[in-house]
């Protein structure tokens, strides 16, 4: 997920302490949603009875991804837009989220040989399909279970990446609030009358095997196209791996449906309301896309008929504080914020990631609590955090610092091109 940079472009002399970061309020959301996200997980080892009397209530997994969610679309489409060239833009994402989930893998792996943690069962799956599905990182939406629990919204987040390309190399990506209420509308849609798609429906079609080869196939040739120098293969190329991500959302996904075109739909969302406040739409028609996306999500959670009466409660007091919260630290967004939120912003997909891992391990080794222990619960974060620190120190940082040098040589906007 990206992480938004923790300071803002700055005017040549302008003393660093001279005033808020500009993107401090999305490190501060982000912060703030990968504390939940982790409390989230680790209370099931340390707080279960606590966690089983909250889940029902607040949905605190749905509530920290969404403000993920909410972040990645107001960021990640922005930098694309700014750089103007589809080939930078994939290896930015490339070098920005690769080397940390390369490195909690191994880890993750390593702890597993040493018998001090425990991995995913993949059944009769070869190790070959289930190392592909997971370096397209959309392992969640082709039938293959996640090594990590986490790594599933990485799987939306590459849909994500791929239809912003899509909607770029047509010149429709101004259209971000049109295509946030469509899905929206949809998804709202799908419950009225009642479509529904079974879980990894392509899967049990065509054979994991068989999808994973093709799907991977079509991806490599949709980012290669999409980042070439030709204006027709990258059109060919964006389209291709839209047209890839809305099947594959929409027909092999494990969540239900409706839940898999909100996800897209708040994700545009967020998109809008960067275009908002950049002065390139309206904000009348961010406001407007808001309301739309969040009475369909809404009504789509209420209307479904798999899921229990509380269960529906749960997810939706979860999206209505998560779009609260993004619509809150947007009205803080030229405020000084702590120091402490925007660090942990900082740091934020490292903790999104390396927890799993410490857990993995706590679980494999201590085991479980039968009984709520809130001390254990604090010394969690307290040892997580220093950890997280490290990791990003030493390699999300340096995986940007070779993103930017491997994207800079040729690079060159698609405005600067006769297109």
């Amino acid at each position: 997920m990206e992480s938004p940079p923790a300071v803002a472009a700055r005017r040549p002399g302008t003393h660093p302490k001279a005033g808020p970061s500009r993107l401090g309020w999305l490190d501060a959301l982000r912060g703030i949603a990968a504390l939940v996200v982790v409390f989230d997980h680790s209370s099931y080892t340390f707080l279960a009875h606590f966690r089983a009397e909250l889940m029902p209530q607040f949905n605190t997994s749905r509530y920290g991804i969404m403000v993920f969610f909410l972040v990645s679309g107001y960021i990640v489409p922005a930098s694309l837009e700014r750089r103007g060239c589809v080939r930078t833009f994939w290896i930015g994402r490339l070098f920005r989220v690769y080397p940390l989930w390369a490195a909690v893998v191994v880890l993750l792996l390593a702890a597993h040989l040493l018998g001090v943690a425990e991995i995913r069962d993949f059944g009769a799956r070869s190790v070959v399909s289930v190392v592909v599905a997971h370096v397209t990182m959309l392992q969640e939406l082709l039938g293959t279970p996640s090594l990590l629990l986490v790594l599933w919204t990485l799987s939306y987040e590459m849909s994500f990446y791929l239809l912003v390309v899509a909607l770029f190399t047509v010149r429709l990506h101004q259209r971000s609030a049109a295509t946030s209420v469509l899905l929206a509308v949809l998804a709202a849609v799908s419950v009225t009358v009642g479509v529904t798609v079974p879980p990894s429906a392509l899967t049990g079609l065509l054979g994991t095997g068989p999808l994973i080869a093709s799907v991977s196939v079509t991806m490599a040739v949709a980012v290669g196209c999409a980042s070439s120098g030709s204006p027709s293969l990258r059109r060919f190329g964006g389209v291709l791996g839209g047209v890839l991500a809305l099947v594959l959302v929409a027909f092999n996904g494990t969540v239900p449906l409706w839940e898999s075109l909100v996800i897209l739909a708040v994700m545009f969302l967020g998109t809008a309301v960067h275009h908002a406040e950049n002065g390139r739409s309206s904000r009348r028609h961010a406001v407007g896309c808001a309301v739309v996306v969040v009475a369909c999500a809404v009504g789509s959670a209420y209307g479904y008929g798999g899921d229990a009466p509380f269960a529906r409660r749960g997810w939706i007091v979860a999206f209505l504080l998560a779009v609260l919260t993004f619509g809150a630290g947007l009205l803080v967004r030229r405020q000084r914020l702590p120091r402490l939120l925007t660090g942990l912003g900082a740091i934020s997909y490292s903790v999104y990631l390396v927890h799993p891992v410490l857990l993995a391990v706590v679980d494999g080794t201590v085991g479980r609590r039968r009984d709520d222990d809130a001390v254990l619960e604090v010394a969690f974060f307290v040892v997580l955090l220093p950890v997280c620190v490290l990791t990003h120190r030493y390699v999300e940082e340096p995986g940007r610092r070779w993103g930017r040098r491997f994207a800079r040589p040729t690079a060159v906007p698609i405005s600067d091109r006769d297109d």
